[in-house]
């Protein structure tokens, strides 16, 4: 029996995605006007991104506590290994909670063989994890070969990525409020990038232009072995410059493949329409 994999839907994967690959999925909360749903189950980034230019600030929760039991004790239950890949520590509360309800299920089954990773990723960063231990899972790897590819993937993901305001980071507190420079009358486009788990301000470009070919020259800087690589690109309703930037990386860069997806409702609350991230390796693993 393969090793079951989970993950939340900070993931930006798209939600086909989980079916047809076997993953367990646990949605994050996004509420608009008092009203719950769950990311990717029962509301849309589009809504979101609506919502937010209609002004209307949503507001975002970790995933279900409830959710968590009832897979990990059914996890225990059959007996089965199960590795759940979370959104980044630094971001979200969500790999903390679900630590504590392991921690009871494993009060009334000791034997629960259950690895909860905090990915120290985002999004499609995340997502690249979540796609790799997929594969390695359906194809009958191992428990420990997977976590040990995991593991060294998640400290070599780079992300980088800009917003068109980053205020909506800095209302969230995923940036500080120092950090949140107004930009968008100079059409200064800020570049950001991940360290440790945490959203890190880098470079402040002006113009579309500059800031796209600045990614390519920093993939450049920090990619070892593109050409063997899946490159991820997560967009907030903007699939047209999310196409202008795969079409310029596969010119320079030339990837094994490139994957692009929406950046889902709970992060999209967050960093608002607009938003254009890159995610890619500065390691291969060995």
């Amino acid at each position: 029996m393969s090793v079951k994999i989970m993950a939340d839907s900070a993931c930006d994967l798209p939600f086909h995605f989980y079916e047809e690959n076997g993953v367990i999925l646990f949605p994050l909360k996004v509420q608009i006007d008092g009203t719950e749903y769950e990311d990717l189950k029962t509301i849309q980034p589009k809504q979101v991104y609506d919502a937010i230019r209609a002004g209307n600030l949503p507001k975002t929760s970790q995933a279900s506590p409830a959710g968590f039991k009832e897979v990990f004790t059914e996890l225990a239950k059959n007996n089965q290994e199960g590795i759940y890949i979370a959104f980044s520590s630094e971001l979200s509360g969500t790999y903390q909670t679900a630590v504590m309800i392991a921690e009871q299920v494993k009060e009334e089954y000791p034997d629960l063989n259950l690895t909860i990773i905090d990915s120290k990723c985002a999004s499609l960063g995340q997502g690249l994890l979540v796609m790799e231990a997929a594969r390695m899972a359906n194809e009958n790897f191992s428990k420990e070969y997977i976590l040990k590819d995991i593991h060294f993937r998640s400290q070599h993901m780079e992300h980088l990525f800009s917003v068109d305001d980053l205020d909506h980071l800095a209302k969230g507190g995923r940036v500080s409020k120092a950090s949140a420079f107004v930009g968008g009358l100079l059409n200064i486009k800020p570049l950001l990038n991940v360290e440790d788990g945490k959203l890190v301000p880098i470079e402040k470009l002006r113009g579309k232009k500059k800031l796209h070919r600045r990614i390519v020259e920093l993939m450049k800087e920090r990619g070892d072995g593109l050409e063997n690589q899946i490159v991820g690109i997560s967009n907030a309703d903007d699939e047209e410059t999310a196409t202008e930037m795969k079409d310029m990386i596969i010119q320079e860069l030339n990837p094994k493949d490139v994957v692009i997806t929406s950046i889902g409702a709970a992060v999209g609350s967050h960093t608002g329409p607009g938003t254009l991230a890159i995610f890619f390796l500065n390691k291969q693993p060995s």
